[in-house]
């Protein structure tokens, strides 16, 4: 697919909302950047029938390593709120409509109801409620789809995955750490050849507004059949990171934690408890370790909590512990004590 930049492109833009209905002929459509993504173009668009979300994948992400990655992404994420849309209803936009020639999206614009849940976080607005809410909707999102073959068929996005999160997180972070890359390169292996339901694949609070009626997931472009310990690893990670960086809001900060695993262990059906939490335990410090040394770091701890997290990161996949408990009261003594 030829990449075509529709914030420089208002023809194709138009030509889009037109083909949808949402524009008058002749009226205007404008393009107001959006910013908080690295991986996506977003708009929002102000037409007389409402307000819009466009959403157009980028072929290269806007982080200081080279990360390219195909702008076809874009359709699993349409496919993925789609069918998630099914699921749990609300909790993920709606998709109005799709370009297939510009790779993009249409979704409604959610305004000022919504709040980013990681600018609450790094706030100190800390709320067990919106992780155990959020646990309930990765758990009933799981459950779903658990054993599905026709779901393991459309997202057997096994390449894009490795190239959108095991590539850029454990294989890259691999390479920083060679003493380290035979584990980090066993769990690529293991997670790769995990399928057993539909996989977010960037489960963050950044992907997460939280809304009148509960949280809504965003940004859904690493979508794959696979290891649901990936989504629960993967959002439990920001929660220690942010207990990392605000160590004062330790308390509130693992209550979010058990809230979220006590709202989400009830739909784990599909699967032992002890083998799902074996692998989310063991995901944990390699993925802990890749925001601080792989391809995508977060832009929000300082030197000195960067050196920290990466010393228990290494310490605990060392140890390999298999109950996410253990992880939790490592990482507390560590920076919250």
């Amino acid at each position: 697919m030829a990449y075509v930049d529709l914030s420089e492109d208002a023809q194709a833009l138009q030509r889009i909302f037109l083909a949808l209905g949402l524009a008058a002929p002749g009226e205007p459509v404008r393009a107001v950047a959006l910013t908080g993504g690295v991986s996506s173009g977003i708009y929002r668009v102000d037409l007389r029938s409402g307000r819009f979300c466009v959403k157009q994948a980028l072929p290269k992400l806007k982080v200081a390593k080279d990360w390219s990655v195909p702008v076809e992404r874009v359709f699993s994420e349409i496919a993925y709120l789609r069918a998630v849309q099914a699921i749990v209803p609300g909790h993920v936009p709606r998709v109005i409509g799709e370009d297939a020639a510009t790779g993009s999206f249409v979704m409604p614009f959610l305004g000022a109801e919504f709040r980013n849940w990681k600018a609450d976080l790094l706030a100190g607005h800390v709320d067990a409620g919106v992780a155990a809410s959020l646990g309930d909707v990765l758990g009933r999102i799981h459950a779903a789809t658990a054993g599905d073959p026709a779901l393991a068929r459309r997202f057997a996005n096994d390449a894009q995955f490795h190239a959108l999160r095991l590539e850029p997180y454990l294989v890259d972070t691999a390479r920083e750490h060679p003493a380290l890359a035979g584990r980090l390169l066993a769990l690529v292996e293991r997670t790769a050849g995990t399928r057993r339901a539909l996989v977010h694949g960037d489960a963050s609070p950044k992907n997460v507004l939280v809304g009148p009626d509960g949280p809504v997931l965003l940004d859904a472009e690493c979508a794959w059949y696979g290891d649901p310990a990936f989504d629960l690893a993967f959002c439990l990670n920001h929660l220690l990171l942010k207990l990392a960086h605000r160590p004062a809001h330790a308390r509130a900060l693992l209550a979010s934690w058990d809230a979220l695993l006590q709202a989400y262990w009830p739909h784990a059906r599909w699967e032992a408890r002890a083998p799902l939490e074996a692998r989310a335990a063991t995901l944990l410090p390699a993925l802990a370790l890749a925001r601080v040394d792989g391809k995508s770091p977060v832009e929000y701890l300082d030197a000195a909590t960067r050196d920290a997290v990466r010393g228990c990161a290494i310490a605990l996949l060392q140890e390999a512990p298999t109950t996410l408990d253990a992880i939790a009261a490592r990482w507390h003594t560590e920076f919250a004590a």
